[in-house]
């Protein structure tokens, strides 16, 4: 934990399950994927990444704030960054015709991995706030 109160671990978990999945997911999409369901893929884990950062951003922002801010911001930028992730989801489906199935699936199976960061990530700066 920084001393300006920033902790910097979260992002630097989210590197390590980008490469962990790369790592994971080269080899078969490289082998038995077209260039579609690829693009796919990888479009999903882009757009989970960013939410899960903007994600990142607003409780950094939030945290230090009363409870009630903490809860806006919180709650309210998550149906944002939701709406968001839906509207992305759209113009690359309706506009640019990626691949549906790939592109939800991927989406989703990063989404729940950042989740469950996000989730520890509360708890963890939750505990250190109620040491001090």
């Amino acid at each position: 934990m920084n001393t300006i109160g920033i902790d910097r671990r979260f992002p630097k978990r989210v590197a390590a399950v980008v490469l962990i999945a790369a790592a994971l997911l080269v080899y078969p999409l490289a082998r038995y994927a077209s260039p579609a369901v690829v693009v796919a893929v990888v479009a999903g884990a882009v757009i989970s990444t960013l939410n899960a950062l903007l994600g990142y951003v607003s409780i950094e922002y939030a945290f230090a704030r009363s409870f009630t801010t903490f809860l806006k911001v919180a709650i309210g930028g998550m149906g944002a960054r939701m709406l968001g992730m839906l509207g992305i989801m759209l113009v690359l489906i309706l506009a640019f015709h990626v691949q549906p199935l790939p592109l939800t699936l991927s989406m989703l199976g990063f989404y729940m991995v950042y989740l469950v960061l996000e989730v520890l990530f509360i708890h963890t700066k939750v505990l250190v706030k109620g040491q001090d």
